[in-house]
Order: C-alpha cells, then sequence, then structure tokens
C-alpha cells in the first residue's frame, strides 16, 4: 500500500477522534445520544483547533518580523456560514466528510444547522468578509474591526405578500467560532462637557467629562486564507455597561431601574442599522459608529505602543482603512486620542492621522453620504464636535491663506453643512483626516471626482483614487459550486484554484468545444434542480428547471430598481396572454431582498413583486411560459444556492448610482449572462468579457446626469411614447394585481410621471427590446452557453485578491 493513502486514513482518524473528544468535553454529549446540532458544535471546534495552530503561528511571524498591520474598520462583516468555508480553506472538507461517514454522520445535513452571522446587510458587508479573507490568503497582517450584533440585521418574513421585520437569533445557541476576550476592554464615553486646564508647562488642555461610559468587549473570530496560507483576526465589540446591576435601586424595589443602564449600554451592539426616522433611532446609530470605532482606535493604538515605544511611526506599522462612512468618526477620534491623551501636538497628530487613515466610499447618493446634526454630536460627543470645528477652522483658513476666498468653494468643502440646518458632513471628514480616497469601481471614481466630491477633488487631485471590488472565489465559486469548480480543474488543472486571475482565462478556447458546453449546462441545470427544490421547499411555487432563470437578488431599493424589473414582469405578462403566437422563452423570474425596515417604498416594491406572483403563478393562460418568485431572507447561504443556477443576472441599476455591485461578479463568474446597464463594475465586465456576451441597455451616466440638471425625467414622454408601459402602469394602478385593495399602487405609478428620480420610464422601452435580445440568444443554446462559458473564462480579473493587492501596494504600503 502507497503511504498516500496511510497519510490520509491517518488525518481521517485523527479528525474523527478529535469531533468525538469536542463532543464529549467541550460539548457534554454521548454519540449515541448527540443531536444534530451537538455534531455541529464539536465538528465547528475540531476544525477551530487547526485554525487555532495556524493562527498563533502567523501572529507570531508578524511580531517577529514587525510586520506592518491592516486594520479594517466596517459597520459590516457578511461572513455567511464559516464551516465548509473553513475546512475546505484548510484542506479538511473532504476529510472532514469521510470522518463523519465514518460516524454514520451526514455532513451535509449537518451543515445546513448552522445559522448566517447575522453582521451585515448587503454588498458592503459581503465585501468586508471577502476581503479579511483575501488578506489572510496573500499573507497580509489584518485585524477586521466591528460590531458583535446580538441580533444584527432582522429575519425578514413575507407574511401575505408584505415584509416582516423579525428578531434574528442567530447567537441562539452560542458561536462557535469566537473568542471571548473577556480581558481586552475598553471604555467608550458620550455626552458630558469639556474643560479647559492647563498643564504644568501652563499649555491649555481639554478634558472631557462625560455623562456617560460603558464598556466595549472584544470578541475574536480566526479568518482563515486558502490552504491555510495565514490566519488573521476579526475582532468584534459588545456592548456592556460599567455595572450589570445598580444594587442599591434593586434592593430599594426599583428592579427595573436597576437594570435601566445596562439596557441602555446593551442596545449599542444590540441590532444592525436601527431605523433613524427618529431622533432617538439616529442618536443609537451614531452611538453604534462612535462606539466600535473608539475601540478598534484605542485597542490598535495598544497593540503599537507594546511594540513601538512612540506613535511617531504610527503610519509606517499601521494602515486604517475606513469601509464607507460610517467609521468617518475615526478621523476625530484618532485626534482625540492622539491629542488629549497622548499628549501630542495637534500639527504632529494631524500629519499621522491623514498618513494612517484612508477611506473607502461605497456611494454617490447624498443622502447616504453620511451627515449629523450639529446639536446631535454636541450633545453626544462634545470633544469631538470642538477637534470637527478646529479642523475645519485649520482647513478654511490654509485655502484662504493660498487665495481661495470663493464662498461657493468654501461652502462646498467645508465640514459643516449650513442649507438645511447645521450639520457635520461625514463624507467631507473621512476625506480631509485621509491620505486616500477610492472609489470602488472605474466609473464610480469618475464620478466621485465630478459630483459629491468635486470641490475637495480640486484641491487635493491626487487623493482620489480607483480600486474596483472583487469576489473571493473560494466562498463564490469553490463552495458554491462544486460542480463547476471539479469542471475547471478537470480543464485547467488544479493551479487554477490557487491563481483563477492567471489561469481562468485559459478556459476560453473549451467555449467552442460542442461537449464542455454540454458539460457546462448540466452542471448550471443541476443547480437549477436544487433551486427548484428549495423554491418548492419554502413557497410551494412548482418551477421548471428547463426554464431560463432570471434573477435578481439585491438590497431593495429604488436606484438598484427592482421595480424597472417588476413592469417588465408585467409586460411579458401580458404580452404572453395577448400573443400565444410567439415563440416565448420559458422563464422564472427571481426576485430576494430586504427592504430597511422605516423605508416604504422599498417595502411596497415587495408586495408589489408578491402581488404580480400571486396573480402570475395562477393563471393558466400563461401556459408555464412564466413564473415569478419572491425568497425571503435572503443571505449569503441563500445566494450561494442561487447564483450558481442563475441563466440571466439583473444589474439594471439606473447609470451613475451604483458603486461598484459585487453580485454581478459572482453571477458572471458562475457563466450567468448579464443584462445591465454601464454603471458601477458593469463597466469594467464589459471590458473583460466583451459587450457581446452581455446585454447592455439604456441611458448613459452622462445621459442620467443631463435629465438631473434639466430637472426633466421624461416620464410623461417615455408613456406617450409606449403603449406597451402605459398598459403596465395603468393595470398595476387599476388595481389588477391588488382587487384587494385597488388603490395599493396608485400613489407609486403616480410618483414616476412627476419625479422618476431613478429613470425607469425612460429606460424602460430599451429594457423591453434588450429582454427580446436576451430570448433570441436563448432560442440559440449554442451560442447562449459559448457566451456563458466565456463568462466565466474572463471572470478572473474580478478577484479579491487582486483588489486586495491593489489596496496593499498603492495605499497600505504593507506587501512583504
Amino acid at each position: 500500500m502507497s503511504q498516500e493513502p496511510l497519510a490520509r486514513d491517518a488525518q481521517v482518524a485523527a479528525f474523527r477522534t478529535a469531533v468525538l473528544e469536542k463532543l464529549t468535553y467541550a460539548v457534554g454529549k454521548d454519540p449515541e445520544h448527540a443531536f444534530d446540532h451537538d455534531w455541529f458544535e464539536a465538528i465547528a471546534l475540531a476544525a477551530r483547533d487547526h485554525m487555532v495552530d495556524h493562527w498563533m503561528d502567523h501572529t507570531r511571524q508578524i511580531y517577529r518580523k514587525s510586520q506592518k498591520r491592516v486594520y479594517y474598520l466596517s459597520l459590516e462583516f457578511l461572513i455567511g456560514r464559516l464551516l465548509y468555508d473553513s475546512l475546505s480553506n484548510l484542506g479538511l472538507l473532504d476529510i472532514a466528510r469521510e470522518a463523519m461517514t465514518g460516524l454514520d454522520v451526514d455532513l451535509e445535513r449537518i451543515r445546513l444547522l448552522e445559522p448566517d452571522a447575522a453582521l451585515g446587510n448587503g454588498g458592503l458587508g459581503r465585501l468586508a468578509a471577502c476581503f479579511m479573507e483575501s488578506m489572510s490568503t496573500l499573507g497580509i497582517a489584518a485585524h477586521g474591526y466591528g460590531i458583535r450584533y446580538e441580533h444584527g440585521l432582522f429575519r425578514q418574513a413575507v407574511v401575505d405578500g408584505w415584509q416582516q421585520e423579525q428578531t434574528e437569533n442567530w447567537l441562539d445557541f452560542g458561536n462557535p467560532w469566537e473568542f471571548e476576550r473577556a480581558e481586552v476592554i475598553y471604555p467608550i464615553s458620550f455626552g458630558g462637557s469639556v474643560e479647559t486646564r492647563h498643564d504644568e508647562s501652563g499649555q491649555p488642555r481639554q478634558v472631557w467629562w462625560p455623562a456617560e461610559t460603558v464598556r466595549a468587549v472584544a470578541y475574536d473570530t480566526p479568518v482563515v486564507g486558502w490552504r491555510g496560507a495565514s490566519v488573521n483576526t476579526l475582532r468584534l465589540w459588545r456592548a456592556r455597561a460599567l455595572e450589570e446591576l445598580h444594587l442599591e435601586r434593586f434592593n430599594a424595589g426599583d428592579h427595573l431601574g436597576a437594570v435601566a443602564e445596562v439596557a441602555r449600554a446593551e442596545s449599542i451592539s444590540r441590532v444592525l442599522y436601527p431605523a433613524d426616522s427618529t431622533e432617538a433611532g439616529q442618536e443609537l446609530r451614531l452611538r453604534q459608529e462612535y462606539f466600535f470605532v473608539s475601540a478598534s482606535l484605542q485597542d490598535l493604538l495598544r497593540r503599537h505602543l507594546n511594540m513601538n515605544p512612540t506613535l511617531l511611526n504610527l503610519h509606517e506599522k499601521a494602515a486604517i482603512q475606513l469601509n464607507d462612512t460610517h467609521p468617518s468618526i475615526a478621523v476625530a477620534e484618532l485626534m482625540r486620542l492622539l491629542v488629549d491623551q497622548h499628549e501630542l501636538p495637534w500639527d504632529t497628530a494631524w500629519q499621522l492621522t491623514v498618513d494612517t487613515l484612508a477611506y473607502t466610499n461605497h456611494t454617490l447618493l447624498p443622502e447616504a453620504l453620511e451627515t449629523w446634526s450639529v446639536g446631535l454630536m454636541e450633545r453626544m460627543l462634545p470633544r469631538h464636535m470642538q477637534i470637527i470645528y478646529l479642523i475645519n477652522a485649520f482647513h478654511i483658513d490654509a485655502l484662504r491663506a493660498k487665495g481661495i476666498h470663493d464662498f461657493d468653494v468654501l461652502r462646498a468643502v467645508s465640514l459643516i453643512e449650513e442649507d438645511n440646518g447645521r450639520r457635520v458632513r461625514m463624507g467631507n471628514l473621512a476625506f480631509l483626516g485621509s491620505h486616500s480616497v477610492n472609489g470602488v469601481s472605474g466609473l464610480h471614481t469618475k464620478l466621485m471626482r465630478s459630483t459629491v466630491f468635486a470641490e475637495l477633488h480640486k484641491l487635493y487631485p491626487e487623493r482620489i483614487n480607483n480600486k474596483t471590488n472583487g469576489i473571493t472565489f473560494r466562498r463564490w465559486l469553490y463552495q458554491a459550486n462544486p460542480p463547476l469548480t471539479r469542471m475547471l480543474v478537470e480543464a485547467l488543472g488544479p493551479e487554477v484554484l490557487d491563481d483563477p486571475e492567471k489561469h481562468l482565462r485559459r478556459l476560453e478556447p473549451f467555449a467552442d468545444k460542442p461537449a464542455f458546453r454540454k458539460a457546462f449546462a448540466q452542471q448550471r441545470l443541476h443547480s437549477k434542480k436544487a433551486l427548484a427544490n428549495l423554491i418548492q421547499e419554502r413557497l410551494g411555487i412548482t418551477v421548471d428547471p428547463e426554464a431560463m432563470f432570471d434573477v435578481q437578488v439585491k438590497r431593495i431599493h429604488e436606484y438598484k430598481r427592482q421595480l424597472l424589473n417588476l413592469l417588465h414582469t408585467v409586460a411579458l405578462y401580458q404580452a404572453i396572454r395577448a400573443e400565444p403566437g410567439t415563440h416565448w422563452a420559458p422563464r422564472v423570474k427571481i426576485f430576494a431582498g430586504k427592504a430597511a425596515a422605516s423605508y416604504h417604498q422599498a417595502k411596497l416594491i415587495i408586495k408589489l413583486a408578491n402581488d404580480i406572483a400571486r396573480v402570475v403563478n395562477n393563471d393558466p393562460t400563461v401556459r408555464g411560459l412564466l413564473k415569478v418568485v419572491f425568497l425571503p431572507n435572503y443571505n449569503v447561504s441563500l445566494a450561494e444556492s442561487i447564483i450558481p443556477a442563475a441563466d440571466l443576472s439583473e444589474q439594471i441599476s439606473t447609470a451613475g448610482y451604483e458603486a461598484s455591485g459585487t453580485s454581478n461578479m459572482k453571477f458572471g463568474l458562475h457563466g450567468a449572462l448579464t443584462i445591465g446597464t454601464l454603471d458601477g463594475a458593469n463597466v469594467e465586465m464589459c471590458e473583460q468579457v466583451g459587450a457581446e456576451h452581455m446585454f447592455i441597455f439604456g441611458l448613459t451616466s452622462q445621459q442620467v446626469e443631463a435629465r438631473k440638471r434639466s430637472g426633466d425625467f421624461g416620464a410623461s414622454s417615455a408613456i406617450g411614447a409606449s403603449y406597451r408601459l402605459n398598459d403596465v402602469l395603468q393595470a398595476i394602478r387599476g388595481g389588477v394585481f391588488s382587487p384587494d385593495d385597488p388603490a395599493r399602487y396608485v400613489g407609486l405609478i403616480d410618483s414616476l410621471v412627476p419625479y422618476d428620480r431613478f429613470l425607469v420610464c425612460a429606460d424602460f422601452d430599451a429594457y423591453w427590446e434588450a429582454q427580446r435580445r436576451v430570448e433570441e440568444l436563448w432560442h440559440d443554446p449554442q451560442q447562449w452557453w459559448r457566451s456563458a462559458v466565456l463568462n466565466t473564462a474572463r471572470m478572473g480579473w474580478f478577484s479579491s485578491d487582486r483588489t486586495i493587492r491593489e489596496y496593499a501596494g498603492e495605499i497600505w504600503n504593507a506587501l512583504e
């Protein structure tokens, strides 16, 4: 017998033994009486032991080399299930599967018990998770910093077609991947007043006397890279009160008052994105952002000083990346820590702050570039408001000293907005306090320079740069689609798993091989059958796996234009009934995504999707040519089922509004063809894949901007010129899809005429024609599957490894 099988047998036996030991001594269960969740915890703990071995080795190496560290601050980390992710990256997945088979335990069944960590909402949090994994894969010393939400974002249920928000109890059974660091605690303060005192040398010092202080407690999750290359740390903060119980109040009979401070403190890490439609909600969101930023900065400064005698080289040893505007209070907080606590001169502290911080912008929507009322900031963070005023004053003075006196320019670059009540512009603060400000696609970065940061860009022309987003292939190909992964390895060799950016292009000649195209279509059909079964189980709707799966899954927002897709759905429904002689392609329209709890219009769009589905799916005249599905509670695990099964990827945002998108990359990697606008990373996808293998339509960003400037969004003329669009709008408005409440969608439809801000009507006819081209190509399967293979072959550039190399080399200076 060869040595290799013996080694593998030994590995399988060792893993099986480790699981049994964890089951007995950590879970406290006998194998004969263990439930599935007991097995999950035992397997996870056995896998975690392997991660810890790599983790310790990597950490020692970082300290030994005095390696520069990257600190990634993000309000979201949408990490998804970790069992298969960790086992796969450690090279233990097949070993674990074989080990558990020997115990009559189905690892696939056990995997499904793991809840998705409720630490994010959509693309922002998923990007952060991809970046953490890529930094581990590339050996970059990194810490992710965020909040350990007790409930995270809500669990979405759909009741009578309406979204209902339910508590997401992802921690009910604990979290076997994390380590509580009870010794890592930092005080986080709010409110109070600031007093000027003089030190021994007579210099004035600002002393903050807070009214409230909470504790930030650290929880660490190891993040393992591909083939166990290295393991970094995701450190999440939980909020705790200084005292768990006010004993005097309790003994006096005030049992609720005795724990009131506990409830107030712990609300900080309770849920992700509390509704900010009230003043209390806005205050809680600001408390969340400052809480995790302050804890993270205190932590990294402590780590730096443990290794270095001074903070003056902070920028040489640490790079801090702000993921969107949420952590931008870091500019003021780092200044506070450097000036007030470490007593550095203002100018020195400011230079260190700018040299250390970098800011990623993810949106051009003015309402998403956070602003906080000056009143709220002064009440919650009085010292920070002083610092922001000082930063602003020094900045404006410096501009005037350079001869810049134009009032409009100074107003545009000010940190304080005066137009609609005095507010702090957090985007401007992040821009001024960072040495690098990057967009996340070529178009987005170009528009940043000409729109939201136009005047700041003129003053600092070298500061804005582009880093187009990417995705980790380990999660979104190898784990999500094993059949396609096996095809790629058989065709290109195992090296494609290690460097898809380099090797995936070698798949291009296979697009012209009929046998390979057939096999490619068969692996897609395998995924579609699995998704069809899931749809049947969850919704009771039967769909045909042989039909085209037309998919739009993303956060529900008007600029992402799920409404445009629904208008097309109705138009297609009407056409199928009216034109039975046309050779229609059978199609399943699949939607998924959550609407913000206070976003009425988005929730109404979800209801419309479900109303349309109810009518279309129950109409026998459609003859099965069209089905509509809305899958509730979209998360990473559901995405892993949907994306490999998609034939058509809907990326139809209004041009100039989507910063990048990453679902477009995931769909393209699996060979789905994209129908979309020239928006976000769709532009780069066109360059990589070729426009002839996509379905591009609609107004360009320049044309959209011209419509916005003119104030004429063209809805009336578009409706007047398109009988099809008019018929669709009248049907929805007239209650065809809402007979129980005929007026339900009157406001939604009527709002399009005066203010079709996202140009749904203007792009409708172009979208319809693009969808007709989709149908034509679907009827030519040889060409469809040729384009599908080429989509997969040309997606290697969209690896998050490539993106992180660019960050590390061009922003962080963290490549060895």
